[in-house]
């Protein structure tokens, strides 16, 4: 067996490939049009973000499992795999803790004006009163989304002595100590800072608007460290113009290509960039150096596993 390998990978995977009797051709390189044209050549293939799997790229290979080096799948389409007959494996253990510690360190940002006040002494402004910041044990945070992530956020939270409420769409059995769950509607109630960490699939694409965020009956701080398409970007500025979003920290954002910015994009984007109360990372919360071997480690015992039962 023969994996074909497109994006880059830590080496602790070759181990486990080893392990597995299988082979291999590490192409981090390689164009995503020459991924389709020798994938026939692969029982296996493993990618992050390169290509969008479908049945256009797939063609007339003969692959039994993708492997995606990471959390999210929605560059998989799950129903063509199902239809061929192809295991699907991700790795979202593999970067949940990076996620939590990035998401609360947002939070803390946030409430704190870590931004603001950097701004403002770049110019020699020494403002106390106006940076002013609030204590997260004071206050209640929101999850939506109780996968890897979001627990792995909820184990951090726990420390602060905030309190703590959950929603996922899927029926939850048990949560962390100190975690509530909650219906949608309980959670727009009550929350003051609003965390997401949904994947991209199940009519979540778009599905934070302006509407959805008008429905809590606080002025929350979102925090978006999942997918950029989760959330309509377009409908942030007229709710941080009017308060009822005291803040933004989003990690992901729409197009996360800025040289295809159109114009309206662009300065969409910039816009966001000159509040002071808005803090924008370049999708790294999942991207420390821990979870770059940690997310192979994942994969390579996953696929140890699959080859053994196979």
């Amino acid at each position: 067996m023969k994996f074909l390998i497109v994006d880059d990978l830590h080496p602790c995977i070759f181990d486990d490939l080893k392990k597995a009797g299988i082979e291999w051709d590490y192409k981090p390189e390689i164009e995503a049009a020459e991924v389709k044209r020798i994938l026939p050549d692969y029982q296996g293939l493993i990618v992050r973000s390169k290509v969008f799997v479908d049945d256009a790229l797939l063609g007339n290979s003969q692959l039994k499992v993708i492997a995606r080096a990471g959390a999210g799948v929605d560059n998989i389409d799950e129903s063509v795999l199902a239809k061929r007959g192809i295991t699907l494996i991700n790795a979202p253990e593999g970067n949940c803790d990076a996620v939590g510690e990035h998401t609360v360190g947002m939070i803390l940002s946030l409430l704190n004006n870590f931004r603001k006040s950097k701004k403002e002494l770049l110019h020699h402004h020494w403002i106390r009163e106006g940076n002013r910041g609030y204590e997260l044990s004071n206050l209640t945070v929101g999850i939506i989304g109780y996968g890897y992530m979001g627990k792995a956020v909820c184990k951090r939270l726990v420390a602060f002595g905030c309190k703590i409420v959950v929603y996922d769409k899927q029926p939850l059995v048990s949560v962390h100590e100190g975690v509530e769950m909650v219906s949608l509607e309980e959670l727009k109630k009550r929350a003051d800072v609003l965390t997401l960490h949904v994947p991209l699939i199940n009519g979540n694409g778009h599905w934070v608007n302006k509407a959805f965020l008008e429905e809590f009956d606080k002025n929350i701080w979102l925090i978006n460290t999942s997918r950029g398409k989760v959330v309509v970007g377009a409908d942030l500025p007229p709710l941080l113009d009017r308060g009822k979003l005291r803040g933004a920290a989003l990690d992901v954002w729409e197009n996360e290509r800025p040289e295809t910015f159109s114009e309206e994009e662009k300065e969409l984007f910039d816009k966001l960039l000159s509040y002071p109360q808005v803090i924008m990372t370049p999708h790294v919360a999942g991207w420390t150096f821990e979870s770059y071997r940690k997310i192979s480690e994942v994969m390579g015992r996953k696929i140890l596993q699959w080859a053994n039962k196979s």
